[in-house]
């Protein structure tokens, strides 16, 4: 977004992206628009289609003001927003594979990626293979004549690998694919895709974007080549979302800037200090030093976000339960991204080929707004319990 000529800075974008109050009125919030039937003045128009609004499943100006605003995030040419971040994953799949295309999917995906890839896509055909997320360049490797799509995440979901993009995206438009990447962990603040290739990129705005746990939205961006197909896909499907969520993610957006920062820094101080506890066998965060992908990830990203693993010294399942049961500030739940912080287990018993090996059980750790010394003590707790465990 320019003004005057000048790049504005993120946060002022953030701001004032998506909308002109003047457009409504003067109200620095666009409206709500709950809409299914759109009249039409007259037959002739009707008949042509010819007014920027028809139904309510193909826009509002409430979800174009939230499309417009990622947008001007993303450098992309088109984006449909959804209901859900798993709806923003699924249908891009369904837009460009088709019964006896091939599908690479790294093997570090975001679970239910993995179960719609295993279920619906393989039902319709589809040939779906997983590679490891250090495949980089070598992804040329395992292309096939009928390579449609290639899938990416990074950092990985649970393990926090980072994917040599621009590697891949490279390898992937020299034999015909495109590429799509689920960038739900850094935002377009700290990486842009289509910067690095990507084609379409993926996010589950009830992460950050929403920021507050109480909304479902995905949105999906596509650059000038394939947006007509993404969209014309979206409009078969009638995926749209709510008026309501639209505009509760449009509201977080203008925070989200100072929220993740937040969130950044608190993570970055609670995985560093967890690096010398005893107990921890390792911190899996791409921003730390240690972190073996560290260099890759310096080199493509401009910031990290609050979601990070680490590993037990040691121990199995019961130290795991041990840890997450004595935990008060802690919140043993699903999802990330809001204002308070959650602990999962980590599972890995679906992957095929990025398994480790790791010296413990794993823990997920989302950091929210809460003070770090406060969430220190609460992790301290749980490695008190494992340790007795």
């Amino acid at each position: 977004m320019t003004k005057d000529g000048n790049e504005m800075g993120i946060n002022t974008r953030l701001a004032h992206s998506g909308n002109n109050p003047h457009d409504y009125f003067g109200f620095v919030n666009p409206p709500v628009v709950h809409a299914s039937t759109v009249l039409y003045p007259n037959a002739a128009t009707m008949a042509a289609r010819s007014q920027k609004y028809t139904y309510g499943t193909r826009g509002t100006p409430t979800t174009d003001a939230l499309a417009s605003a990622i947008d001007g995030l993303e450098g992309s040419a088109g984006t449909i927003v959804v209901p859900s971040g798993l709806a923003a994953v699924s249908l891009p799949l369904l837009a460009f594979l088709s019964a006896g295309d091939h599908v690479l999917i790294v093997d570090s995906v975001y679970h239910p990626t993995r179960n719609f890839a295993d279920t619906m896509l393989k039902r319709l055909g589809v040939e779906v293979e997983y590679y490891d997320p250090h495949a980089g360049a070598g992804i040329a490797a395992l292309i096939k004549p009928n390579t449609r799509v290639v899938f990416t995440e990074s950092p990985a979901s649970n393990t926090f690998e980072v994917q040599d993009i621009p590697a891949i995206a490279s390898a992937a438009h020299a034999a015909g694919a495109i590429v799509m990447m689920d960038n739900t962990w850094a935002t377009p603040l700290y990486f842009r895709p289509l910067d690095h290739g990507v084609d379409i990129s993926i996010h589950a705005a009830t992460k950050y974007p929403a920021g507050h746990s109480d909304v479902l939205l995905g949105t999906a961006s596509a650059n000038k080549a394939c947006w007509k197909q993404l969209c014309e896909t979206f409009y078969t499907m009638g995926c749209c979302a709510g008026p309501d969520d639209v505009y509760q993610v449009l509201r977080g957006l203008r925070t989200m800037g100072v929220r993740l920062d937040h969130h950044q820094r608190s993570a970055l101080a609670i995985a560093g200090w967890l690096e010398g506890e005893p107990g921890v066998a390792r911190v899996l965060h791409p921003a730390l030093p240690s972190h073996p992908d560290h260099e890759l990830w310096k080199r493509d990203f401009c910031g990290s976000s609050g979601i990070f693993s680490f590993v037990l010294a040691g121990g199995g399942q019961k130290q795991q339960h041990a840890f997450l049961d004595a935990l008060r500030i802690f919140g043993l739940g699903y999802s990330w991204g809001g204002y308070e912080s959650l602990a999962v287990p980590v599972f890995l018993g679906d992957r095929v080929v990025a398994k480790g090996p790791y010296d413990g059980p794993l823990i997920r750790l989302q950091i929210g707004l809460e003070d770090v010394e406060d969430l220190k003590a609460d992790l301290a707790r749980g490695l008190t319990a494992a340790a007795g465990a």
